[in-house]
C-alpha cells in the first residue's frame, strides 16, 4: 500500500496540474480576445476580433472626444457686456465685444415653461410677439417680459426666434457658414465633432458666446423632452434656418442646406458640453 506520504504528495500534485490548466485557459481566453495567436501548435480565436475592434473604436473615441474637450477652449468673456441699445429696431453694439449682438446674455434666455409641450415649435400670438418687439424698443433691458405680462410662454420664445432672423448678419455668420456646413457632411462622428470645433472658432467671439450660452438653454429644453416633446433633432429643424442663412443667392442651393442648418443645430445641443 502506499504511503501517507506518498498519497498527499500526489493530491498535491493534481491540485498543481488543475490550477494550472485553469490558468493556461484564462491566459488563453486574454490572448484570443487581443486577436494574437496562441503558439505553433494553436490557431488564433477569431471569434473576439469583432469585439476587439469594437472596443478599440470606443476606446479611439472616447480618447479624440476627451482631447478635444481639453484642447484650445472656444474663448470665454472675463468682462461682462456693454450694450449700449436694446432694440429690435437696428443691430446692438456692445463695447466691449466692439460688435453687433444683442445683449442675450443681460436680458437672459429666461428658462421658464421648460414642460411647455412644443416649446419653441408652437408659434405665439403674432399681435402679443409684436407687443414684445415694442417693449424692447421702448424700454430695454426693463422691458417687462414676467408671466405675469405674457401667461403664453411661446409668445417669448417667438420674440426670441423673431431677434435672432431679424439680426442683419445671422448669429453663425456668413463667413463660418461653409466650415458649418462641411462639419453636417462628414460621416465620421469624431471628426465630425472636430470639424464643427474648428467652425466655432471662426465665429466672432460675441457671436460664439451668444451661441454658447443659447445651445446650453436648448440642452435645458431637451432634458425636459417627455413633457415638452421637444429633442435635439426637434429643436434642430427649429433653430436651424433661424441661426444660420446661406451666402449663396441660389435659392435651389439654399434650400438644399435646410437639412444641414437643421444637423449642425442637433450636433451644437447635444455636444454642448464638449464643444463649449
Amino acid at each position: 500500500m502506499p504511503s501517507k506520504e506518498s498519497w498527499s504528495g500526489r493530491k498535491t500534485n493534481r491540485a498543481t496540474v488543475h490550477k494550472s490548466k485553469q490558468e493556461g485557459r484564462q491566459q488563453d481566453l486574454l490572448i484570443a480576445a487581443l486577436g494574437m495567436k496562441l503558439g505553433s501548435q494553436k490557431s488564433s480565436v477569431t471569434i473576439w476580433q469583432p469585439l476587439k475592434l469594437f472596443a478599440y473604436s470606443q476606446l479611439t473615441s472616447l480618447v479624440r472626444r476627451a482631447t478635444l474637450k481639453e484642447n484650445e477652449q472656444i474663448p470665454k468673456y472675463e468682462k461682462v457686456h456693454n450694450f449700449k441699445v436694446h432694440t429690435f429696431r437696428g443691430p446692438h453694439w456692445c463695447e466691449y465685444c466692439a460688435n453687433f449682438m444683442w445683449g442675450l446674455i443681460a436680458q437672459g434666455v429666461k428658462c421658464a415653461g421648460l414642460n411647455s409641450e412644443g416649446l419653441y415649435r408652437v408659434s405665439g400670438f403674432s399681435d402679443l410677439i409684436e407687443d414684445v418687439k415694442m417693449a424692447f424698443d421702448r424700454d430695454g433691458e426693463k422691458a417687462d417680459i414676467s408671466v405675469s405680462m405674457y401667461e403664453d410662454i411661446n409668445i417669448i420664445t417667438g420674440a426670441l426666434k423673431l431677434y435672432f432672423r431679424d439680426l442683419p448678419i445671422p448669429l453663425i455668420t456668413y463667413d463660418a457658414y461653409p466650415k458649418f456646413i462641411e462639419s453636417a457632411k462628414i460621416m465620421d462622428p469624431d471628426e465630425q465633432l472636430e470639424t464643427l470645433h474648428e467652425a466655432l472658432k471662426l465665429l466672432p467671439p460675441a457671436h460664439c458666446e451668444t451661441l454658447r450660452y443659447l445651445m446650453a438653454h436648448l440642452k435645458r429644453v431637451t432634458l425636459h423632452e417627455k413633457e415638452n416633446l421637444m429633442n435635439a433633432e426637434n429643436l434642430g429643424i427649429v433653430f436651424g434656418p433661424t441661426l444660420m442663412r446661406s451666402p449663396e443667392l441660389d435659392a435651389m442651393a439654399a434650400l438644399n442646406d435646410i437639412r444641414y442648418q437643421r444637423l449642425v443645430v442637433e450636433l451644437l445641443i447635444k455636444n454642448e458640453d464638449i464643444l463649449f
